[in-house]
């Protein structure tokens, strides 16, 4: 078999039958693969090597996995470390977040998903490692920019393009939902059958269940010949519905019996139809919100929200808003054959503290515009749209503070005992306050504060657990 990439690995291992079977599964796959049974030959390798990916099993014998953690840290070796344990636990994934521990995987797991796993390392290793990193890349498919938030939104699609699950999409008007639909298409093995899209709110209500699953002949007034449907087309490859919200409760009912069954009929027709289609849907809309309020079905919604992806609104992208500002102003000037090169360091300041309310759809077009209407080398601030630079004169207008008359108290030994919060608390604090500011978008929060989704979901289930026993005291 040919080997994938030029790669060393340090398997550390205490067991005599899971490191053969382990080994089994690296063999061939990578260039170098070192296997030792105990903490202290880790790091004796780790010293003198500094391996690509470390497989650390987190119970040895001479120690824990978390001294090993330490001196990678400590000494701050650039290994990517995937830690292994058949014991689970809060206190455990918490040691491996602080200690920037790469993943940990819960034993027993297959080839697949170490295998996977050591390959997503891999590609967020850090530069000095690699000249390939994710993190020097600016494009991802169609998508420019490489902040912390589309980081996260490219692992969802490449952990999820090579499944049949159904992904939902979520994120306001002009986020790029269509581009990641898109993006999960061309990375699937699908990826040479037909990418599908339909916006539901584009098609009147009348019209969409014959978009979906097509006609026959003589089906309803203007029916003047058999007509093949989206499922149809889609048959073997993906099919996205945008706006999925907008859909009829009626529709609803026939799209969630096409999903759970891959059957269907034409309208006006009586044969079963079966394709094979991966679904991926999008909205701009709070579809919990949608399902509260009776307008979308609850069992629709537990059927395609399998995986779900929220894109990131721009304002919460930070450098990429010049990164695309910049790759726009390049296309455009192309084609108006103009001769700018860039932004002034006051007008992308400008950017910056703009909120983008359209995100990436708007910030094009006022690319455009500008280089339409000027003639220059560098972009200005007073080139900007007067909406933009009036939002930005509003923020930074001084505002009048009120100050307590006096000094401030000083507070004494006991006092100041009394603010220490446990490190749990703090912590729940800081997520808690994360979540908030992304208006309870979870996966948002993780990303921007540099953990799993899963590892908040998994913290709340111990706060809770925190509490109870603080109530019982």
């Amino acid at each position: 078999m040919k080997k994938k990439q030029l790669t060393s690995i340090l398997l550390v291992e205490d067991s005599t039958d899971l490191a053969c079977l382990y080994l089994g599964y690296l063999k061939n796959q990578y260039d170098q693969v070192d296997h030792v049974t105990t903490g202290e030959a880790a790091i004796n390798v780790i010293r003198n090597t500094t391996p690509d990916i470390v497989l650390l099993d987190y119970v040895l014998p001479d120690m824990n996995g978390e001294t090993v953690l330490e001196y990678i840290n400590t000494q701050q070796i650039q290994s990517q470390v995937i830690v292994m344990t058949a014991h689970a636990s809060v206190d455990t994934a918490v040691t491996c977040i602080r200690l920037k521990t790469f993943d940990f995987l819960i034993k027993p797991f297959d080839s697949g998903t170490l295998l996977k796993t050591i390959n997503n390392a891999l590609s967020h290793q850090p530069e000095s490692k690699t000249t390939t990193s994710r993190s020097t890349t600016v494009a991802f498919h169609d998508f420019i920019g490489n902040s912390p938030p589309m980081q996260h939104v490219y692992q969802i699609i490449e952990r999820a393009a090579s499944s049949i699950a159904t992904v939902f999409i979520s994120g306001e008007s002009g986020t790029g939902k269509e581009v990641c639909a898109r993006a999960l298409h061309d990375q699937s093995t699908r990826k040479n059958k037909p990418f599908i899209a339909i916006n539901c709110a584009a098609i009147p209500e009348g019209l969409m269940e014959s978009e979906i699953f097509g006609h026959t002949k003589g089906a309803f007034s203007g029916a003047t010949s058999e007509r093949h449907g989206a499922a149809s087309l889609a048959d073997g490859g993906t099919l996205f519905l945008d706006e999925i919200c907008e859909m009829g409760m009626d529709l609803q009912t026939k799209l969630l019996r096409f999903i759970q069954t891959g059957t269907f009929q034409k309208v006006g027709g009586s044969k079963l139809e079966s394709v094979d289609i991966r679904f991926v849907c999008a909205t701009n809309r709070d579809v919990l919100t949608e399902v509260e309020e009776k307008r979308f079905r609850e069992d629709l919604y537990y059927r395609l929200h399998v995986i779900p992806v929220e894109m990131p609104a721009l304002r919460e992208r930070g450098q990429d808003i010049i990164t695309l500002a910049n790759y726009f102003l390049t296309n455009y000037s192309t084609e108006e054959n103009k001769l700018f090169k860039g932004f002034s360091e006051h007008c992308q300041s400008v950017l910056l503290a703009y909120h983008w309310p359209g995100n990436v759809r708007q910030l094009q077009n006022v690319v455009r515009n500008i280089v339409v209407l000027n003639d220059n080398d560098v972009v200005t601030t007073e080139m900007l749209p007067g909406l933009i630079t009036q939002h930005h004169q509003s923020d930074t207008t001084p505002s009048i503070r009120q100050h307590s008359i006096g000094p401030e108290p000083i507070m004494s030994a006991h006092d100041k005992v009394n603010k220490i919060l446990p490190l749990w608390e703090s912590e729940k604090k800081i997520i808690e306050e994360a979540i908030e500011i992304c208006d309870g978008n979870i996966p948002r929060a993780a990303a921007l504060l540099g953990i799993s989704p899963s590892t908040i979901y998994r913290k709340k289930e111990s706060w809770k657990k925190n509490g109870s026993r603080k109530a019982r005291r």
